[in-house]
C-alpha cells in the first residue's frame, strides 16, 4: 500500500487571478453587451441610446443643472421646463462617410436622447439661464424668494 500525501488547494494563487468582485463585473458586461448594443453589419456592434450624464448641484441661491453633451451644436439641444421637471433632449446625428471609409468598428452614439429631471417645486420658472460650451450645457435655476434662506437680527 503506497501513502499519497495530500496538498490542501491553493486558494491564494486563485484569488490572485479572481477578484471576488470579479463575478458581478463579469455579470455587468454580459449584460451590457446583452441590451445595450444591437448588430450593425456583420460584425459591428452599435450602442442603442444616448444617454448623457448629469451633475445636479445646490447653492443659496439657485439649483445647476450639468449634462454631458460632447460633439452637439447648440441648434441640436432643447431644454424646457414644465410642472417641476426639467427636460433636456436632442439628437446626435450619425456622420456620413464615403464608400471609400465604410466603417468596420463603431461605438459612438448616435440618434435622439432626453433626460428629465424632477426639481424641487421651488424653482422660479421666470428666472431659467441655459449656457452650452465646450460640450457641457449648463443649466441655472434661481430658487422662489420663499426658499432662500434668509438671516434674522436677534434683537436684545
Amino acid at each position: 500500500m503506497k501513502l499519497i500525501k495530500r496538498c490542501a488547494p491553493d486558494v491564494n494563487r486563485w484569488f490572485a487571478t479572481h477578484r471576488p468582485g470579479d463575478l458581478f463585473t463579469e455579470l455587468d458586461r454580459f449584460l451590457d453587451n446583452s441590451w445595450g448594443i444591437l448588430p450593425v453589419g456583420d460584425r459591428t456592434p452599435r450602442v442603442s441610446a444616448f444617454i448623457p450624464a448629469v451633475d445636479f448641484l445646490e447653492n443659496d441661491d439657485n439649483y445647476v443643472v450639468k449634462a454631458e453633451l460632447p460633439g452637439l451644436q447648440k441648434q441640436d439641444i432643447a431644454v424646457s421646463l414644465q410642472d417641476d421637471i426639467l427636460t433636456i433632449s436632442g439628437e446626435r446625428k450619425e456622420e456620413k462617410t464615403s464608400k471609400e471609409d465604410s466603417p468596420k468598428y463603431t461605438e459612438r452614439y448616435y440618434g435622439r436622447f432626453e433626460r428629465t429631471i424632477n426639481l424641487p417645486s421651488t424653482v422660479d420658472s421666470e428666472k431659467v439661464k441655459a449656457d452650452y460650451a465646450d460640450g457641457v450645457l449648463t443649466v441655472t435655476l434661481s430658487k422662489s424668494e420663499a426658499v432662500k434662506p434668509k438671516q434674522i437680527a436677534i434683537a436684545g
